[in-house]
């Protein structure tokens, strides 16, 4: 069996607890077929705080058996109904080793556990050059050789490309229906995902929330330094706020954020640091 980080992956030891098991499960399971397991997301380019999820990528040789992934259901449950509530904030997906070394831009859907879930689906949800990017410049091999080996580089002009086109499509989706933004969660989630997204597109690096929207707050128009703001203080408690309506104002001016947001994208995408 691939040896297993056993130093602690980060500052907090009941997540390492929790990653340890998901870790060594998995790799009971998948046995030969198990090449890495690495933490991504906000605990690998940094800034990561009690309300973060956790962000995983498994790298497995060849797409997994239908005996193996009802193993791995069971197994993701167990985990699941741990006594942590680390252990309910498990998000990430299993890529063939093929699938995770190139781009794909067909956006091939994996197994994806999905923040919150006990279950694996099919998503493309991570199948993307930012979360390549991130598992190779700043994952955390939680087991198995360094990402580099395993993932091709990824442009700053490929990771532009995807966050304009990620930009436009979500913007296309809430503007059609903002509805669905309408709770104390989403509200604020897109705000900050937009100063993140613009962010991207100046440095050509992904970047934290918290630096995405410190960049944001001195960088844009200083009319949306307050919506972005509140839009930080929101964060604790998203389980609670999602099923409370978003404050009208905030609703309101996000949509409109968002709209110039995507005015001023190819701007900052252009204007490189």
């Amino acid at each position: 069996m691939i040896p297993t980080n056993t130093e602690g992956p980060t500052p907090d030891v009941e997540l390492n607890a929790v990653l340890h098991e998901l870790v060594t499960s998995v790799q009971a399971i998948l046995g030969d077929n198990f090449i890495a397991a690495y933490l991504q997301g906000s605990f690998a380019v940094g800034d990561w705080d009690t309300h973060s999820d956790v962000d995983f990528a498994v790298a497995v040789d060849h797409e997994v058996s239908e005996t193996h992934l009802a193993a791995l259901q069971s197994m993701h449950a167990r985990i699941y109904d741990l006594d942590s509530n680390w252990a309910k904030h498990l998000e990430g997906s299993y890529f063939p080793r093929e699938t995770l070394r190139h781009d794909d831009p067909s956006r091939t859907p994996l197994l994806y556990l999905d923040n919150t879930s006990r279950e694996l689906v099919r998503s493309d949800h991570d199948n993307t050059r930012v979360v390549r990017w991130v598992t190779r410049e700043h994952g955390i091999a939680l087991a198995g050789p360094d990402a580099h080996g395993l993932i091709d580089p990824v442009t700053a002009d490929d990771l532009r490309q995807e966050v304009l086109a990620t930009m436009r499509n979500w913007a296309q989706q809430v503007l059609a229906n903002p509805d669905q933004m309408d709770n104390r969660w989403y509200q604020p989630f897109a705000v900050l995902s937009y100063c993140r997204m613009l962010h991207t597109l100046h440095t050509g690096r992904v970047g934290s929330k918290p630096a995405g929207a410190q960049w944001a707050i001195s960088a844009l128009d200083s009319r949306w330094a307050d919506l972005i703001k509140r839009a930080w203080e929101e964060r604790p408690n998203p389980s609670l706020k999602v099923r409370q309506k978003a404050e009208p104002i905030d609703f309101t001016r996000t949509l409109d954020f968002i709209k110039y947001a995507l005015a001023v994208s190819q701007q900052y995408a252009s204007a490189q640091p």
